[in-house]
């Protein structure tokens, strides 16, 4: 053995990696141009080898604090929006009117506070039965997505919230969702449909409509 070979440590890597600075300013361009959030493997994979996208990361979230927009965290993924205290700045854009169903609206909110969360659970929680065309609405909007079959006879699907709804409300994770008292108080679970009413009638009656408007 050489002195060369005796002297070369396991982790060390025949490239050096760029400057700390230089890395910040490489996961910063990455965060502004991303439409959507990115994942921390997703910014090394991106970055020079040797790059550490957390630690660059720790630094330009720090550098943004105060600033007109931040650096959030999405789920498992990163991105920068706009100070929460500015966001009225942005409501005289384009604004996208979505009308949801009363049984849209509950379908989506039990999904959030179970999942995984399968379509007989749902139904049993409602006390009435889903149809097709709620989950479906929700699928498309892409605030809700399959997760993992249960370990259950048939291994029925389950349904979770997408990293796009947490994006959306503005939360980390379903874990900062709305308590009880919120939810009576914003007027989701006042007036819920007798237990032999079908989705189909709640979506026909355009008054029960809950209007969401997404700013851009």
């Amino acid at each position: 053995m050489t002195d060369e070979s005796a002297n070369t440590r396991p982790n060390e890597t025949l490239f050096e990696a760029p400057p700390m600075a230089e890395q910040e300013r490489m996961v910063e361009a990455i965060l502004f141009a991303s439409a959507e959030p990115v994942t921390i493997k997703d910014l090394n994979a991106r970055m020079p080898h040797g790059c550490d996208a957390a630690a660059a990361l720790v630094h330009v979230q720090k550098r943004y604090e105060g600033r007109g927009v931040h650096v959030v965290r999405i789920g498992e993924a990163w991105a920068i929006r706009t100070a929460a205290d500015l966001g009225f700045l942005m409501q005289k854009e384009t604004v996208e009117v979505r009308k949801l169903s009363r049984a849209a609206i509950e379908t989506l909110a039990i999904i959030a506070y179970h999942q995984p969360v399968t379509r007989a659970e749902i139904e049993e929680i409602r006390g009435v039965s889903v149809s097709r065309g709620t989950l479906d609405l929700l699928l498309e909007m892409e605030w809700i997505r399959f997760g993992r079959r249960k370990m259950t006879p048939g291994r029925p699907a389950t349904f979770v919230v997408t990293q796009g709804f947490l994006d959306h409300f503005g939360l980390e994770s379903a874990r900062d969702l709305p308590g009880l008292k919120e939810l009576r108080a914003a007027g989701l679970l006042d007036n819920r449909p007798p237990p032999d009413q079908q989705d189909e009638e709640d979506e026909e009656d355009q008054d029960d409509l809950f209007d969401e408007k997404e700013t851009s």
